[in-house]
C-alpha cells in the first residue's frame, strides 16, 4: 500500500522555521523525504536547524526571509526559483506578535508590524507560491493560523484579528485555486510551549486561567502541531482544502 505521508521528492518551504512550531514542522517534513527550506529573519538560526536535519539523515538548506518585507519575499522565490525550478509545499508560519495589552492602547507601529508579517506577508508568500505552483501542475500551501482567529484572546487584540484575517485568506485561496490543483488549508494551534508564547506561558496567574479551560490541561510541545501540518500537505488529504483544523487540547471545545 501506498505511503500517504511519504513527501519524497518534494521541496518544501518552511517560514518561521528556526525555532518553536516552525523547527518543529521542518524536521517532521525532512523525516519523510522532503527537502526542506528552512526560512526565518535569521540566516544563522536557519542554518543551523538546516544542518542538523541532514546530520539527522534529512535535505535541507537555508533561506533568509523577513517577509514583512516585500523584497525579501522577491528574493527568496527568486532562488528556490533558480535552485530548485519548483515549490510544492509551502508552510506559511512565521508570525510577529508585538503587542501584548489593551486593545485600546495599540500603537501604530505594533499595528503595523502584526498585520505587514501576518497578513501582507502571508498574503504574497501565498501569490509567489501559488503563481509557482500553478506553472508545475499543483501544489500545497498551509497557513499557521490560531484559535485566537476564532476566539480573540485577551490582551491579544491585534494579533488575533490578524489571526482571522488567516483564516477567510485560507478559504479565500481555497476557492480559487482549487481548479489549479492547489490546495490551501490552515492550523490552528492552541496554547503552545514557544518563546513565541512565552508572555501568557511565563506569568503563573495567566497560565493558571488558561489551563483550567483546556480538557487536556498542560500546553502544547511544538511537535504535537507538526502531525498535523504533515496530514495536511501530504496525500493523506488530498481531497482537504479549505478547511481550518483546530490542534488546542480541547480549549475550543
Amino acid at each position: 500500500m501506498k505511503d500517504l505521508f511519504d513527501l519524497t521528492g518534494k521541496i518544501a518551504l518552511v517560514t518561521g522555521a528556526s525555532r518553536g512550531i516552525g523547527e518543529s514542522i521542518a524536521r517532521l517534513l525532512a523525516s519523510k523525504g522532503a527537502h526542506v527550506i528552512v526560512s526565518s529573519r535569521k540566516i544563522e538560526a536557519c542554518q543551523a536547524v538546516a544542518d542538523s536535519i541532514i546530520v539527522d539523515g534529512g535535505k535541507a538548506s537555508a533561506v533568509a526571509c523577513h517577509v514583512g518585507e516585500m523584497a525579501q519575499i522577491d528574493a527568496a522565490f527568486a532562488h528556490i526559483k533558480e535552485k530548485f525550478g519548483r515549490l510544492d509545499i509551502l508552510v506559511n508560519n512565521a508570525a510577529a506578535n508585538p503587542y501584548f495589552g489593551h486593545i485600546l492602547d495599540t500603537d501604530l507601529a505594533a499595528y503595523s508590524k502584526t498585520v505587514d508579517v501576518n497578513i501582507r506577508g502571508y498574503f504574497f508568500m501565498s501569490v509567489a507560491a501559488g503563481n509557482m505552483m500553478k506553472e508545475q501542475g499543483g501544489g500545497v500551501i498551509l497557513n499557521t493560523a490560531s484559535v485566537n482567529g476564532i476566539r480573540p484572546g485577551e490582551m491579544q487584540g491585534i494579533y488575533s484579528i490578524t489571526k482571522a484575517a488567516v483564516i477567510s485568506m485560507t478559504q479565500s485561496f481555497a476557492k480559487e485555486c482549487g481548479r489549479l490543483n492547489i490546495r490551501v488549508n490552515a492550523l490552528l494551534p492552541g496554547l503552545t510551549d514557544t518563546k513565541f508564547a512565552s508572555a501568557l506561558t511565563i506569568n503563573d496567574d495567566i497560565l493558571k486561567t488558561a489551563l483550567k479551560v483546556i480538557p487536556l490541561g498542560r500546553v502544547a510541545h511544538p511537535d504535537e502541531m507538526a502531525g498535523t501540518v504533515l496530514y495536511l500537505v501530504s496525500d493523506a488529504s488530498s481531497y482537504t482544502t479549505g478547511a481550518s483544523v483546530i490542534v488546542d487540547g480541547g480549549m475550543l471545545a
